[in-house]
């Protein structure tokens, strides 16, 4: 495993905090699989810092429940369960309602235009069955979205969770492949952006990312990763 060198020069960042968002990043998308030690000496010579920033980066990780002490073990990096799953898609749904508003208050004809620009990669993604692709263009897709809005507190809380729901839709997006309703209710917000109708937009953006919640949760309950 390998981390990005730290020059303190290029740097302006406390090293603690770039040392966390490394050791987030890892933790969230695998690289260092659950039930594994963070092995103090280890990683600090990894991340070519000192021990003390790194407690402090681990201490942050603990917070937000991504590793754990246990009893003659030290740090491990924790399992995610369903709950946690269940948990992190609840405030990123809530906090996507309550950006709708200001997203249609705001969005402009060269914004649909860019929306229906991803729709088409999309369109031919679903088509090839490429989950990959359609993973990608599908977080394009509801990022420019996110970007219309000016609420940008809540911005940041969905941005924190953005790596998680990486993740966990990545576990699930083959079957969204095949829930082709989902990806033409994309085609749909688009028309009703169009039509800044917030209430029409509302109700089918609610649908859509419950469905999303309950199609991942099955495939991760199946799944037990």
């Amino acid at each position: 495993m390998s981390f990005q060198h730290f020059d303190a020069t290029m740097e302006s960042r406390p090293i603690r905090d770039i040392a966390y968002e490394q050791l987030k990043h890892a933790i969230i998308t695998g690289e260092i699989p659950a039930g594994s030690r963070i092995v103090e000496t280890v990683y600090a010579e990894q991340l070519h810092i000192s021990r003390t920033p790194l407690r402090e980066a681990l201490r942050k990780l603990e917070r937000d429940g991504l590793v754990e002490y246990v009893l003659h073990r030290g740090v491990v990096v924790r399992a995610f369960t369903i709950h946690d799953i269940d948990e992190i898609f609840t405030i990123r749904n809530a906090m996507m309602m309550l950006i709708l508003p200001s997203v249609v208050q705001n969005v402009t004809d060269d914004s649909i235009a860019a929306l229906r620009g991803i729709l088409s990669e999309m369109d031919k993604a679903q088509e090839r069955a490429d989950s990959d692709a359609l993973a990608m263009h599908n977080r394009a897709f509801h990022r420019t979205i996110e970007s219309l809005s000016d609420k940008r507190r809540i911005l940041r809380v969905i941005e924190s969770q953005e790596e998680f729901i990486i993740r966990f839709a990545a576990l699930s997006i083959a079957s969204i492949v095949r829930r082709s309703n989902a990806h033409q209710e994309h085609h749909e917000m688009v028309n009703l952006l169009e039509k800044r109708d917030l209430e029409g937009l509302k109700t089918l953006m609610h649908h859509h990312l419950e469905e999303s919640k309950e199609t991942c949760l099955k495939a991760v309950s199946e799944q037990r990763f």
